[in-house]
């Protein structure tokens, strides 16, 4: 029973699940010139002001261990935390318009690789001051946000929402061909 259980079951599991949905079965890896370089399910950190940024991560967007921090809504760590990254995000988007919550608050994991589309609407203004664009980039990325909005799954589990990887491989794209 433990090699049905603990061998042969899982070999077979894993071998099905690699024939019948490989990219979903090998991580959803996102590649660039044949070299993988994130995955679609797992956030990454980006700081460079010339790219949109995730979600904030208690882990440093680790796998291991990945999780919340479990500061409670009464946490003077955690009302001091946020209010840090509100002061950090208007400095630098230079936005009197309210921080999206999720540009402001870690995902359960820790490892959210999506963003609202709010948040990369937000995000725009700084990105063009900081890759020196013109007024007319900005209403381009402004597209290329909108392109990348996925619908909630089934049209009703979850929310809308933008791959931050995903959008910033598109966004050094149309940079680089303008």
């Amino acid at each position: 029973m433990t090699v049905l259980a603990g061998v042969v079951y899982p070999l077979l599991v894993t071998g099905l699940a690699g024939l019948v949905f490989p990219h979903r079965a090998g991580g959803s890896l996102i590649t660039l010139n044949d070299r993988p370089i994130g995955s679609k399910l797992l956030g990454q950190s980006f700081v460079d002001p010339k790219y949109f940024w995730p979600r904030p991560s208690v882990t440093n967007y680790s796998e291991m261990p990945s999780g919340g921090s479990n500061l409670g809504p009464t946490s003077n760590d955690l009302r001091e935390m946020i209010t840090r990254r509100r002061e950090h995000l208007r400095a630098t988007n230079d936005s009197a318009v309210e921080v999206p919550l999720d540009l402001l608050f870690a995902s359960a994991s820790g490892l959210d690789p999506d963003i609202t589309p709010a948040s990369a609407h937000y995000q725009i203004e700084r990105i063009v001051r900081a890759r020196s664009l013109d007024q007319k980039a900005k209403t381009d990325i402004f597209i290329l946000i909108e392109k990348h909005i996925e619908t909630p799954n089934f049209g009703l589990l979850g929310e809308p929402r933008v791959n931050v990887l995903r959008l910033n491989l598109a966004l050094d794209s149309l940079v680089r061909n303008r």
